[in-house]
């Protein structure tokens, strides 16, 4: 068919128009109730439990409504050509797009303007095609059909007579209808509605025609389509038959080339189009003005944002022109970037249940006359964002970051607009009658002062705008723009010139499409801002395609964690969010593809802008500012624009008359002639140029792709190949409009069930990855770091895509959040089962077992009692933020998934809240989504912890002594002080004879150090403690805090008190997940073991070599500087680095250990800080000797820091042990970057040769060189101790 409908396959993409398509009533087959509203009846009873064959009865013939209300089967009368092979005709698609509520009824007392609207299909590769519908009224001339009208109204007034109810209901349905048109409601018209006489009314039915085209050249299309409708109404037949007209834009006029404009002929005069340039902006010929006045500036620019973090975004409005406006000017401010999920602006009734998507989508949905937002049950809203146009009105998703400058840039654009005359903050008023003057035929008819054929109705329209805000609007700015209003006689002559010979219509199309431009050039300055380095973090990591594609999904395209390192502070919010989104991987994928393909060609055009910024600022790739740069390109783009439209390039061939039968197609006033078949079914036979020139390149592309296939891959493979690495993360492609049997119902849900369970595996692989170290490096994932952010921002998509799962197949929504109801409602049954599960701890004394019998009661497992917790916390209000704060809390308990398989297992509940289909109720998929959550317990997450700071919290500590060794209880009166990354408890006084206590206190994050200590009172003041466990009993997680020392006067080295460094202990019963994990552990604190041979010098233990020594100082001072270099966000404890188990005091003690004499004076230990204070002794009495002054000046000052900070620590009002205070010294030296100056003064100073061999390591030159160099590396870092550390000591 296409074959003989086009010169050539090469002619096909070259055409303005694919199809002109004619849709309305088919008078043989009758009227006929919409089937497809009757299939939304049935899934709107189904949604609410209602059986289905009873909702047919009463809905399907929707009787409650009043016949003229209803909407009736419309059908594709004719469509030309046939089929065209690279676009092939969608007939339901295009019917059901064409009239979203089927065919409506009119009689000579409604409103019957014309109206204009467009759409879009978009099929499952991605490609769109746009299509623009004139609706118009005709009357009908059927007698079958006006008789079948009346019997409806018959039976409609028998059926209200016999029931009061329907009555009411009845009347307050044509009162929304009536007040909907914009009548007045006056009783008797009311009652008029209510009736069709077939003697006393005429009636009206609604056609259409329709132009199918590739580009969405909007304002081409539309005044094509209005001039063929005045043809028709006019009292004059056109110059031509029709058929010359819509032959000329299907066959002979070719698309713009790039960079040009055309001009080609309507019924009365021609048309002018101009296609963007390769460097410019692609082609968008929707009005942003229109934009921006329906939703003002601020609301845009968060929906705007919501569509970048690609959120659920649903458009609601009564005018299917304003819904396709809003989603097409919205997608095409996203420039480089590509909207890649579910895009259906006009969301037809009969495909409701799409909203049910548990994806990201577009959607537009129309509002019926009369209902509000509340009526609206959408299955989820945690991570809606709900656009109300009519309203002027949007609800945003709780959590989503702002975008990055976002004040400067909403001045930026404000500027714009307002030298266009447009408020910023949108046009509350835009009333129905007014956006139909702005949106449809009418602004044409009147601003174009050519239509001397206007029907009286459309007079009384005019005469009932004059007063309104917007026209008023309009009015001041045509003033301004030198056209005169106030001369606009609607009777004028066709095309009146001004004076300076231009139409009025194109000043105004001009404005827009200047303003469209300069609107869009800031959007895309903003990205070219934000992204202008992006290419130096692409991983360019295959050789070549096939094997890039075959391995796409093991691959990580993008260094995300150094981009977002380079970024401003302000932006990472927003960034690390968005580097996430499909919409980024995919452009990220084009980038690599486009080293073995042609550039997509919004990255081409991204790339030339980002080159260029390069040559004007000579920028510095590490320059990363929060600065605002504005967009200095908007006056070249409107230049080239206006350019265009008035130098035109191409003229297309004039309409002409065909060879047509004669007498067929007879003219008649307001009616759309039928039209000859045979002279539309195909194009002309002769070879015009553009289709030949198109043909030739088409055969050079033909004989390349030949070759290819000679040489590469199978070119339907690597088709397929391509197909899948792009579709890759996209869970379902575009919905299919036309078949819509519950059997494809069914069909799509197994793909969103297939598609979320994929997304799953990946964000809990992704998840795993960022976190698992060492493994992450091996799999060659780059550095294995996460930075909190990073990590939040996973955390945060993780919760996003739980509420989709539950929010899919819902019965019955209830509250924002559909996780949290179902917890809810699992928690109703569960309490009401058992009365006993009230404590927190379980029943049995089962309890976490120790060396020493004394141990922690084990933490009772319990879904409910993590609820309770979330319900508990006053900072959250909204069942969303409470749904994340479970998520956070299970995934930090590492209890995830066996709550989620507790909450699945009550399957009576599982039955009554989610229909068959839902994703829940899969079973296979539901065990395999449960086990890629398990996985995550194999890392440990803080999320729940790090976030919510400010809660109380209850911990529960237990000391635990060596009973053995010494009394379990001591008399005197013991105290504990917990500190943490968030604060501290203070000190506590522990009850008497107790080991074990609970106290509640704000949120102390992750703990890093308990002091604990006693007042040395009664007789069994000495106390040997193993360790301190802390938990808290929120989360479950409990630190460990090794200690092996006393705690008394006249033992071990004489403290009353000591500090001690914490650890995580593992709380995984599963220890083979922990091992798989080889995350690094922890930095414990000293252990026991090494505290008491090192401190009691017993020599049974083996004592470290010199060698292993020095490379224990350098490992720990690595450490520290290694804390340094990350970003803050990612650092760990400091405290551990310091005083933990292999930290810089530790590694210090084994130095002062080395070669210090262990022979005991009476049985007395000798200590470090003996020395230490021997040394002082020394310092404080003899005079130095130096080989010049200024040596000597240094060693004194030196020398007098020294004597000061050891007798600030001897005098400190706290009972601290000797290798306490050691440890003290070390902490404040590191902190003043003193060490390095002190440790030469201690090798030389005579207290040495009587306290250490002629080997120890102190007294060997070479090793305290090579010790202070390692130590003067910590000089450039700002160390900031915590309190605990070095509490009371005033240096």
């Amino acid at each position: 068919m296409s074959g003989s409908g086009a010169p050539g396959p090469g002619a096909a993409p070259c055409r303005f128009a694919h199809y002109f398509v004619l849709c309305g009533i088919d008078a043989e087959s009758g009227l006929e109730p919409d089937e497809l509203a009757v299939l939304y009846k049935w899934l709107e009873a189904d949604l609410h439990g209602k059986s289905s064959d009873t909702a047919d009865k009463t809905s399907g013939e929707n009787f409650d409504q009043s016949p003229l209300r209803r909407t009736f089967k419309s059908k594709v009368l004719a469509h030309y050509p046939q089929n065209i092979e690279w676009n092939p005709f969608d007939q339901d698609a295009v019917n059901m797009l064409c009239m979203p509520k089927g065919l409506s009824f009119r009689t000579q007392a409604d409103n019957r303007d014309p109206q204009l609207h467009s759409f879009i299909i978009t099929r499952e590769d991605g490609s769109r095609t746009y299509g623009f519908v004139l609706t118009f009224y005709e009357e009908v001339t059927s007698k079958q059909i006006c008789t079948a009208m009346q019997t409806l109204y018959q039976m409609h007034n028998a059926e209200q007579y016999s029931s009061v109810c329907a009555s009411s209901s009845c009347s307050m349905d044509s009162l929304a209808s009536s007040i909907d048109e914009g009548d007045a409601t006056s009783l008797a018209k009311l009652q008029r509605y209510n009736s069709y006489d077939i003697s006393r009314d005429t009636l009206y039915v609604s056609k259409c025609i329709c132009l199918i085209t590739p580009l969405p050249f909007m304002q081409a299309c539309k005044k094509f389509l209005v001039q063929l409708y005045k043809a028709v109404t006019s009292q004059q037949p056109p110059p031509l038959p029709l058929e010359s007209y819509i032959h000329n834009i299907l066959y002979e006029v070719p698309l713009p080339p790039p960079g040009r404009s055309l001009k080609f002929y309507g019924v009365y005069e021609p048309i002018i189009c101009q296609r963007p340039g390769p460097n410019e902006l692609p082609l968008s010929d929707y009005p942003l003005r229109e934009v921006f006045e329906l939703l003002g500036l601020e609301n845009l620019v968060q929906v705007f944002t919501c569509v970048l973090l690609e959120m659920q975004i649903l458009l609601y409005s009564q005018d299917y022109q304003r819904l396709m406006t809003v989603a097409e000017g919205i997608t095409t401010l996203l420039f480089p970037f590509q909207w890649q999920h579910v895009y259906v602006p006009i969301l037809p009734a009969s495909l409701l249940h799409f909203l049910d998507a548990p994806v990201p989508y577009l959607m537009g949905l129309q509002s019926k006359e009369g209902t509000d937002r509340s009526k609206l049950e959408l299955p989820q809203e945690a991570n809606l964002c709900f656009v109300d146009i009519d309203n002027h009105f949007i609800e945003l998703p709780e959590e989503f970051p702002q975008f990055p400058n976002k004040l400067e840039f909403i001045q930026e654009i404000s500027e714009v607009l307002l030298q266009f005359g447009i408020p910023p903050e949108g046009n509350l008023h835009c009333s129905d009658s007014a956006t139909k003057l702005k949106n449809l035929v009418l602004s044409d008819l009147v601003n174009d002062k050519k239509n001397g054929n206007i029907p009286s109705n459309a007079l009384n329209m005019y005469e009932l705008l004059k007063g309104n805000e917007t026209i008023a609007r309009l009015q001041a700015l045509a003033k301004r723009t030198g056209v005169t209003m106030e001369k606009m006689t609607i009777t004028a002559p066709l095309a009146e010139k001004d004076k300076d010979g231009k139409l009025p219509c194109e000043e105004v199309e001009l404005r827009d499409y200047k303003l469209n431009v300069q609107l869009r050039e800031v959007f895309a300055n903003r990205f070219t801002q934000l992204f202008a380095d992006y290419e130096a973090f692409v991983i360019q990591a295959a050789p070549d395609m096939e094997s890039w594609l075959t391995n796409r999904e093991q691959m990580q395209n993008f260094d995300k964690a150094s981009f977002l390192s380079d970024q401003p502070e302000p932006y990472l919010p927003f960034l690390s969010h968005f580097i996430e989104t499909q919409m980024f991987a995919t452009f990220i994928d084009n980038k690599i593809i486009s080293q073995w393909e042609e550039k997509d060609p919004f990255l081409r055009v991204f790339d030339s802008r980002i080159e260029k910024i390069r040559l004007y600022n000579v920028r510095a790739p590490a320059l990363r500012t929060s600065n605002y740069q504005k967009c200095s390109t908007l006056k070249e783009a409107a230049q080239s624009i206006e350019q265009r439209l008035m130098k035109i390039d191409h003229t297309a061939i004039h309409p002409h008359l065909l060879d047509m039968k004669i007498g067929q197609g007879k003219y008649e006033q307001g009616f759309f002639p039928k039209l000859q078949s045979d002279v539309l079914a195909t194009g002309p036979t002769n070879n015009n140029r553009w289709a030949s020139r198109s043909t030739t390149t088409q055969r050079r592309k033909d004989r390349l792709r030949q070759h290819s296939e000679h040489i590469g891959l199978d070119n339907d493979l690597r088709e397929k190949y391509m197909q899948e690495a792009r579709s890759l993360g996209k869970n379902l492609r575009q919905p299919k409009l036309s078949d819509l049997s519950p059997a494809v119902i069914a069909q799509t849900n197994c793909k969103f069930v297939e598609g979320l369970l994929k997304e799953c595996r990946m964000k809990t692989k992704r998840m795993l990855v960022e976190k698992m170290g060492h493994e992450a490096v091996e799999l060659g994932h780059g550095e294995a770091n996460i930075t909190g952010l990073e990590e939040n921002t996973l955390i945060a998509s993780l919760c996003d895509l739980l509420e989709r799962i539950w929010s899919h197949g819902l019965q019955v929504k209830q509250g924002k959040s559909a996780l949290w109801s179902h917890l809810l409602q699992y928690q109703e049954r569960e309490e009401k089962q058992e009365h006993s599960a009230e404590s927190p701890v379980a029943v049995g004394t089962e309890r976490r077992k120790s060396d020493t019998g004394i141990t922690l009661p084990t933490l009772r497992v319990s879904l409910i009692q993590d609820m309770r917790h979330v319900q508990n916390m006053s900072e959250i209000k909204t069942d969303v933020g409470r749904a994340r704060a479970w998520i956070r809390l299970s995934l930090e308990k590492k209890l995830l998934s066996q709550h989620l398989k507790q909450l699945l297992s009550n399957q009576a509940l599982a039955k009554k809240l989610y229909k068959r289909y839902a994703f829940l109720r899969c079973e296979e998929e539901r065990e395999q989504f449960l086990y890629h959550l398990l996985s995550l317990n194999a890392v440990d997450y803080f999320c729940f912890t790090s976030v919510f700071t400010t809660i109380m919290i209850p911990y529960r500590s237990v000391i635990i002594p060596i009973k053995k060794l010494s009394n379990a209880i001591t008399t005197s009166n013991p105290w504990i002080c917990v500190s943490g990354e968030l604060g501290d408890t203070g000190v506590m006084q522990i009850p008497k004879n107790h080991l074990e206590m609970t106290f509640e206190c704000q949120n102390l994050g992750k703990l890093t150090t308990v002091q604990i200590g006693h007042d040395n009172s009664g007789l069994l003041a000495k106390w040997l403690v193993d360790c301190v466990m802390v938990r808290n009993e929120i989360t479950g997680h409990t630190y460990k805090f090794p200690c092996g020392r006393w705690l008394g006067k006249g033992v071990d080295d004489g403290s009353l008190e000591r500090i001690l460094i914490g650890e995580l202990v593992s709380s995984t019963p599963d220890e083979e997940l922990g091992k798989q994990c080889r995350t690094p552990p922890q930095q414990k604190s000293p252990t026991t073991a090494r505290r008491l041979s090192i401190t009691s010098l017993t020599g049974k233990n083996t004592k470290p070599n010199a060698g292993q020594i020095q490379e224990g100082i350098g490992e720990a001072v690595n450490n520290i500087v290694k804390h340094f270099h990350k970003p803050e966000k990612e650092r760990g404890s400091l405290t551990i680095l310091l005083c933990g188990e292999n930290g810089l005091v530790a590694a210090l003690e084994q130095v002062f250990h080395h070669g210090f004499k262990s022979a005991r004076i009476f049985h007395k230990n000798v200590f470090i800080w003996d020395f230490i204070e021997k040394a002082v002794a020394y310092f404080e009495t003899s005079d130095q000797i130096g080989d010049n002054e200024e040596a000597l000046l240094l060693q004194r000052s030196s020398c007098k820091t020294f004597c000061h900070y050891v007798n600030a620590i001897n005098t400190a009002p706290r009972n601290i042990g000797k290798d306490g205070k050691f440890q003290i010294l070390v902490c404040l030296g590191t902190r003043d970057h003193l060490l390095s100056q002190w440790i030469p003064l201690l090798a030389e100073c005579p207290p040495i040769t009587r306290m250490y061999e002629e080997n120890a390591l102190l007294r060997d030159r070479m090793t305290v060189n090579s010790l202070i160099r390692v130590l003067q590396t910590l000089q450039d870092f700002n160390i900031v101790l915590e309190g605990s550390l070095v509490k009371g000591v005033d240096v």
